[in-house]
């Protein structure tokens, strides 16, 4: 028996691939009318969240936050199995990940932070990556549970928390990217470049493809043999401004980077190669 505690789309479709398994699944959300749409579909929807959990041998949880989930959970205790396990997909801090390990274990229970880079589809798919890490007896212990979910499941090992920090990294890369897209389409559109030609640009030459190379490049801390120098980046972040402004649009992130680019530039780094703007959070 398992519940699921929260019902948006990535736990509604989580729930219905489950539900495909031949699993009996009990649902709760605070929308309740999300929940019993799920009845349709095989599934038991309560209105109270105590009632969802009770004779759970799982209780799954696809929530907005650390608030969200203490609240539901400090909720649905009077309802929990004795031994119950407890899994979390809920982008989380890692304190607050860390924590709710501590506690629940405390009271009796398994708590595990499993978040997720997956989306609705991938869930009703059993797709993408589950990210886990902490008790590695309990992570062998329900490895087969969570592989049933997902494509993959990424152990990172026994520290607490460090699946909710590594979360937390990739969803800031993919702000990062697609702000980056966002700033490459405003210059696109004032230089008056249509989609098609980025499209026939990307298509040959990848820039993802140097992901890796460049994470060691800016992490390596070796600046002083350039091939791109720091000077010359900043010129060009230049007319990447200036061109923008001609065209009647912004940018949104790269000013903030020309003035990072500015602050290392005064210290002296002018002539190192332009990944120098990473040394600091490079440096342990």
């Amino acid at each position: 028996m398992v519940a699921f505690l929260g019902i948006g789309l990535l736990g509604a479709n989580f729930a219905k691939a489950l539900l495909k398994k031949g699993t009996q699944v009990q649902v709760w959300n605070r929308t309740a009318a999300k929940a019993s749409a799920l009845e349709a579909e095989g599934a038991k929807a309560f209105a109270d969240v105590a009632d969802a959990v009770k004779g759970a041998d799982i209780i799954h949880l696809t929530l907005k936050d650390d608030a969200a989930v203490n609240e539901v959970l400090a909720s649905a205790r009077k309802g929990l199995k004795p031994g119950a396990i407890i899994i979390d997909h809920t982008t989380t801090s890692a304190a607050g990940a860390i924590q709710r390990t501590r506690e629940w274990k405390e009271q009796g229970f398994t708590y595990l932070h499993a978040p997720v880079f997956m989306g609705p589809q991938n869930a009703l798919e059993s797709t993408g990556y589950m990210l886990v890490s902490g008790d590695q007896t309990v992570i062998s212990q329900l490895e087969p549970v969570l592989s049933q979910m997902t494509g993959k499941v990424l152990n990172f090992g026994a520290e607490e928390g460090k699946a909710a920090g590594m979360k937390l990294i990739g969803n800031l890369f993919l702000v990062t990217f697609t702000a980056g897209i966002a700033d490459t389409l405003s210059l696109a559109k004032a230089l008056h470049i249509p989609l098609e030609d980025l499209n026939t640009l990307f298509d040959s030459w990848n820039p993802g493809a140097f992901l890796a190379a460049r994470l060691q490049r800016v992490a390596g801390g070796k600046y002083d043999q350039p091939s791109w120098e720091l000077n010359m980046a900043r010129k060009d972040t230049q007319l990447f401004i200036e061109a923008a402004a001609q065209g009647g649009t912004t940018l949104a992130v790269i000013p903030a980077i020309a003035a990072e680019m500015d602050k290392w530039i005064a210290k002296g780094h002018g002539g190192d190669d332009w990944t120098v703007i990473g040394k600091d959070a490079a440096t342990k």
